[in-house]
This record gives structure tokens, sequence and C-alpha cells, in this order.
């Protein structure tokens, strides 16, 4: 659909305009009319981290939100449901700012004296019906202590340090890398060890074990790539990582359909009760399936499948997914890029792994937390290497949502190791207090 006019607004030295990104990892804030906004610095980044398919154009653009406080009013520009997300843009031309849409959108104006609470008050009616908000206990997760080369035997060395130390961890989170390939979710890593045991030791420590998963990425060069082409969505690329082109799985197709289903529903069979879903962007990219579905409406098809497989009291973790078509499909879900111990991403792309993008991009979004589900601003990491580390700390310890630890546990100092006993403890179900974008 071409874009429209929905409004003209008049501006002052004062107008401050939000952009709301695509999904988990596109940068979101708020920013003055001379600001460049954050845009993709290669490729790849557009594809894996913004929306594909659709470039910024005019200065500013939110997809499926976009907010402009100027004059003492707040006027948000939003989609209808979640099950549309149009992209909105913003030109300034002289004193005025000209508001364009590619599809269905409502305008509202209030009267703030910060403007997030005006973004907080849409979220909470736009979410009307959703199912309620969650607490989860504090957690541990693999990923940045031990990066892709997991084993079962890492793991296990740490949820023994738990008890040693004092630390208050509930769930213990397997993510990337204990998998063959990328679409190959039932196939350990030769010297990974077994996602079964694992699970049973983690659960006879006392805790809940969760598995990290990829479902709608296929790597070309996996097993299940091999022998299903037919369940791939096709002509279609997700991007290009883990050194090969990722492809997308065709949740429409009734064979994947059953795939997907009967993946989750072995895994909770092995014991696992919490899922974080990654990279699930890939299910919502445009293009021809088996069913005629748009991207929305097949990924929101696939996050049903996934609901139905697991059951509705274990935990479905969105991240690197696009956020409005989550709505009401996810108990939690990360709200920024990844954190990393470095704080700038060496590409200069926020939506890249670095502090810097990780606390921008979820401060921008903590209007969300206890209205659509529970934030999840990314891991605490505090071992000495990391970069900034007091700051990041602070971070986590200002923000609401999920607490999760990934530091290998013996290679924290002593201040390291009294922050993380300080800062695991269980989410807040309720909205965080917003601070005012210009204080």
């Amino acid at each position: 659909m071409p874009f429209r006019p929905v409004a003209e607004l008049v501006t002052d030295a004062s107008t401050l305009v939000f952009e709301h990104g695509w999904q988990s990892w596109s940068p979101s804030g708020w920013y003055r009319l001379d600001a460049s906004p954050p845009r993709p610095t290669a490729p790849n980044h557009h594809v894996m981290a913004y929306r594909p398919g659709v470039a910024a154009g005019g200065q500013f653009q939110g997809e499926g939100l976009l907010a402009v406080a100027t004059g003492g009013e707040v006027t948000l520009v939003a989609a209808l449901s979640p099950d549309a997300v149009p992209s909105i843009r913003a030109e300034v031309q002289g004193n005025k700012l000209l508001i364009s849409a590619d599809g269905d959108v409502a305008t509202t104006t209030s009267t703030h004296a910060n403007p997030n609470q005006a973004l907080a008050d849409w979220a909470g009616t736009f979410a009307a019906g959703a199912p309620p908000v969650r607490v989860f206990g504090p957690s541990w997760c693999s990923w940045y202590a031990y990066w892709g080369k997991v084993t079962e035997r890492d793991v296990m060395n740490d949820v023994r340090q738990f008890d040693q130390h004092d630390l208050s961890v509930d769930l213990v989170l397997l993510d990337e890398g204990y998998q063959t390939a990328i679409g190959d979710w039932l196939t350990p890593r030769a010297d990974f060890g077994s996602t079964v045991t694992l699970a049973a030791d983690i659960r006879s420590s006392g805790r809940r074990a969760g598995i990290w998963v990829a479902p709608f990425l296929v790597a070309a060069g996996s097993e299940t790539a091999r022998k299903h082409p037919e369940w791939l969505v096709p002509g279609i690329s997700a991007g290009t990582n883990w050194g090969q082109e990722q492809l997308v799985l065709d949740v429409t197709h009734p064979g994947a359909a059953r795939h997907i289903g009967d993946v989750f529903t072995e895994l909770c069979r092995q014991g696992y009760d919490h899922f974080k879903l990654d990279f699930v962007y890939a299910g919502a990219i445009d293009a021809p399936r088996y069913e005629q579905l748009d991207g929305i409406a097949a990924y929101r098809q696939g996050l049903r499948l996934l609901r139905e497989a697991v059951g509705p009291n274990r935990i479905l973790h969105g991240c690197g997914a696009p956020i409005l078509p989550s709505l009401g499909l996810v108990d939690c879900m990360r709200i920024s890029p990844d954190t990393d111990p470095l704080v700038e991403p060496p590409s200069g792309d926020i939506s890249q792994p670095g502090q810097r993008g990780a606390r921008s991009t979820s401060v921008a979004r903590e209007f969300l937390h206890g209205r659509w589900w529970a934030n999840d601003s990314d891991c605490l990491i505090v071992r000495p290497e990391v970069q900034q580390r007091e700051q990041w700390a602070q971070h986590i310890a200002d923000g609401p949502g999920l607490r999760m630890s990934s530091d290998p546990i013996g290679s924290l100092d002593q201040w390291a190791l009294d922050r993380t006993r300080e800062l695991l403890v269980p989410s807040s179900p309720r909205p965080h207090p917003l601070k005012d974008p210009d204080a």
C-alpha cells in the first residue's frame, strides 16, 4: 500500500519524535528534529535487525507506532491491531512535520508532561484483552558465559556453584550452541552432551530448565533443509549467520507445522518449560507461502502453533521478535539488542551487540513492561573484562523485568559476585515508573 498523509503538526525547538523499531533489536527512542536516527550499516543488518524489505524514508520512521511531543501535547500515530503493522513516516518541512503511513492507523492526541506516559497509556489500551503479566524468578543463561561452545558439563558446573555462593536462581537457560545445525533442534552437537540429561540434572537441583530455539530459521546446510525443501518459504533469505545462509520455515505448510510441533512437544517431554524463541523475525518476512497469508499472519499462526505444542503454563520468551505482532502470544520479550562485553558495536550499528544500543532501546521500551509482557533487557554480565560493568549493572538495577545472570560464576571477583547476588531477584508484574525522555 502506498504512503498516504495522516497528520500535519506544527513544530518548535522542543519537538521530539519517537521512532518505534520493528523487532527486539531494532533501535527505538525519542529524537530531536535535527537528529539522525540509527539506520542499518549493512544489508545483512537490515534483514536481521530492522524490518526486512522496508527502507526508512523521510527523516523519521516507526513500525506500527510513531509519536510526536510538541507544544505540550503528544500525538501518537499507531496501528489498529497486532495483525497489521504499517510503517509510519514523519518528514520535516519547514516548521511542520508531515506524517504518513502505508496502512490504516489511529491518531490520538493527549497532554502529558512526560511523553513516555502517553506511550504507556496507549500501550495499556492497545493490550486490552492480553493475558496477565507473569512473575519470573531470577535466572542464569549460558550465552555470554560460553557463547556457541557451551557444553552440558559447563552448564552443570555453574549450577553447582549457585548454592555454593548463595545465588538465587530459579531458571537455568541453555542458550544457542547445543545444536548440530540451525533447524536440527533435536540433534545435539557431538561434543555438547545430552539435552535430556541436562534438563534432568537442572531439575534435580531444584530449578527449572529452559532452552533456546530459533524455530523459524533453517540453515541452508542443515539436515532439515536437505530432507525437506518443501517446508521452506521459497526464494527467501533471513540473512547470513553462523557462516551460512538462513532460510525460513513455512509454518503454513502442513508438514512443517507438524515438524515444529513435534520438536516442541519433545523438548517439553525432555523437561524444558521455558523456551527462548530467537530470530523469530524470520517468520514474519513477507513472501508467498503454502497458504496465502502475509508475513504477520504467518508469524502469528506460527506462535500459536508453538503455544498449542507447549501448553498454557510453559513460557514463550520472544527475542529478535517483531514487537507489535507478538502481543498476546509471548509471556516475556527481549526489548533491546544484545548486550556485550563491549560498550560500542564494532560496526557502529546499535542494533548489533553492544551495551550502548542495549541500554538506549530497552529504556525507550520500558513502557511495555507490565502492560504487554515482562520485559527482558538482556543479561547481567559483570565479570572483570566487561567494559563499564558498573554502569551496565546499574542499568539492569534501574529497569523492570527479568533478572538473568550470564557470567561463568567462577570468573566473578568479589564485587561482581556481590552485585550479582544483589540483583538476582524476581521480576515484578507491575508497570515501571517512566523517566521523562528529556530528563
